[in-house]
């Protein structure tokens, strides 16, 4: 009964902003969000969202290091360009320097056919437009089969199943959320490609509200500021 009513909620769920795209962010202008392995504040995430009339554009920044008794062990650094065409996704682009290995991706839509069109230190080729860049912030993401990585393009076919309702506290805050988790199709992924990550959305604004998942530590991105 359980696993039924948490299905029936999923779908109702999708059809309440199937045809929302990134409509329900037209509020906000910025997100940052703080990162944390094993409870210890290591960096942030940032989106910055500029508008022109139907037009949107978001500027991303990742910035994180691991340190161990001074010492940095893992240093992360990542920025990114998103781009929406009234509210379709048109394009994208990131670097990244993963530990002094440097990592791109470069996403393009085919005018003709409406096929994305990749380019990326992990995968280069054209795919149809029905998934989605894993930037997370979209909630569109739950409703897809795949998603690209923002940081090598690599397309990771995915299952979503709905967790169900839960309220989260971020320092004074307590948010109303659904929680998805989002893992791996593929079982012949070795265990470091494997996707497993659970996310929360607020229930009312589907606004990206955290995400945590389990790799060589337990990591969260918890929001900060939101404008």
């Amino acid at each position: 009964m359980k696993k039924f009513l948490l299905s029936i909620a999923l779908i109702l769920f999708f059809n309440l902003e199937i045809n929302a795209h990134v409509d329900h962010y037209s509020k906000y202008n910025y997100l940052e969000y703080e990162l944390f392995r094993n409870n210890k504040s290591i960096g942030y995430h940032k989106y910055k969202f500029e508008r022109n009339g139907d037009n949107l554009v978001v500027d991303s920044e990742v910035d994180f290091k691991i340190t161990k008794f001074g010492v940095v062990l893992y240093k992360y650094y990542a920025k990114g360009v998103e781009k929406y065409i009234n509210g379709v996704f048109s394009g994208f682009n990131s670097e990244t320097n993963q530990n002094k290995k440097e990592k791109y991706v470069k996403i393009t839509l085919d005018q003709k056919d409406k096929k994305l069109i990749i380019d990326g230190s992990s995968f280069k080729g054209k795919v149809e437009n029905d998934i989605i860049i894993g930037t997370w912030w979209n909630h569109e993401i739950v409703q897809k089969k795949a998603q690209i990585s923002a940081v090598s393009g690599r397309i990771i076919e995915q299952k979503v199943e709905f967790k169900g309702k839960e309220e989260i506290k971020i320092g004074d805050k307590v948010y109303k959320t659904l929680r998805f988790n989002f893992s791996s199709s593929d079982p012949s992924l070795s265990k470091d490609k494997k996707l497993n990550t659970e996310i929360w959305y607020e229930e009312d604004t589907f606004l990206w509200v955290k995400a945590a998942f389990d790799k060589t530590g337990y990591w969260e991105y918890r929001l900060k500021k939101l404008k």
